[in-house]
């Protein structure tokens, strides 16, 4: 993949990161995590989309959807939570959970970050980061625009483990490192700092994901990985304004029409043509949020040849007129 097609949907989505608390927990404990909407206004605002992730520092732990089976998490494991379920972290499985003062996520909400705090008797030290215990994790949060499109949320799993031998040349520890050491000087931009190593967590947890994906696996992520859909995928959203068919696009990949058809499909759920359709949509909403630019103009910059046409395409994907979507999105709360 010549074109990072990864890299422009997480800029496109409007991916940002935070590290929020450093947690020391006694050697027997459960904390149970809402599900990310009823925190996301005190720990993203204005993220349409929020995934909570833990990162274990120390020690070992158990990590569910609640409701679903737990899986055994250690030293250097990343679990993220992509679609925002509500989740147990525990000890071991089956203990029960104390639920998480959502009211104290909004009290705090403006505490400098990210915040250290105790579980199960842990002695804190200096208030800097958790004392010696024994488990010590690392929570955050990944924000980021689900509407009108985005290839990457729904392709992930419930519940997202990547254990620490897939960490190659010990990127996490570094990253962890890292945060650490900003939090503790406090320098100035010291939270700019925090916010891009955790969207880089992000990313390498994406990547080691890919890797370990199996070869019969589907979804946006693996038709990146395929010879054929990723080449069609980077020359659509290397070039999406520019006036595509089915027929211009097989011949860049290589294969016959019908072949690329159903191997698309196959992977994305969806032809080529209607993907580029959402992916229009997509890369147009974020001008219309972020330039002032008219809807005519956004309509020939995103390939359509009239303000009339775009429209009506906007309006049948989004469910309502570039205008309309404009002033609903940016309204002063």
């Amino acid at each position: 993949m010549s074109h990072d097609t990864l890299s422009e949907v997480l800029r496109s989505v409007r991916l940002r990161g935070a590290i929020f608390y450093y947690v020391s927990y006694g050697p027997e404990w459960a904390a149970e995590v809402p599900p990310s909407r009823e925190i996301a206004a005190a720990v993203m605002p204005g993220a349409e989309h929020v995934m909570e992730y833990h990162v274990l520092t120390k020690g070992d732990a158990w990590a569910a959807v609640i409701g679903q089976t737990p899986v055994r998490v250690t030293t250097g494991d990343i679990v993220i939570f992509p679609h925002g379920d509500g989740h147990v972290m525990s000890s071991a499985p089956g203990l029960r959970p104390t639920p998480l003062d959502v009211d104290w996520v909004f009290s705090t909400r403006n505490h400098p970050k990210p915040i250290p705090f105790s579980v199960g008797g842990v002695a804190q030290a200096d208030g800097s980061h958790p004392a010696p215990a024994a488990t010590n994790i690392v929570c955050g949060f990944f924000g980021c625009d689900l509407r009108p499109f985005n290839p990457l949320i729904a392709t992930l799993p419930r519940l997202l483990h990547l254990p620490a031998v897939a960490h190659s040349g010990g990127v996490v520890a570094q990253l962890l490192h890292m945060a650490v050491a900003e939090s503790e000087a406090r320098r100035p931009g010291s939270d700019a700092v925090l916010e891009r190593i955790s969207e880089m967590l992000f990313v390498e947890s994406l990547r080691r994901h890919v890797e370990r994906l199996p070869e019969e696996d589907t979804g946006w992520l693996a038709g990146l990985r395929d010879r054929a859909v990723g080449r069609a995928l980077a020359l659509l959203h290397e070039k999406p304004a520019d006036d595509w068919t089915i027929e211009q696009l097989s011949e860049r990949v290589g294969l016959s029409r019908s072949a690329l058809h159903e191997r698309f499909v196959h992977f994305i759920g969806q032809p080529p043509m209607q993907y580029l359709a959402r992916w229009r949509m997509q890369l147009a909403s974020k001008l219309l949020l972020q330039s002032n630019a008219t809807v005519a103009a956004i309509a020939a910059e995103t390939g359509y040849e009239s303000e009339a046409a775009f429209s009506r395409a906007f309006k049948r994907i989004v469910g309502a007129s570039p205008a309309a979507w404009r002033r609903e999105r940016v309204r002063v709360p």
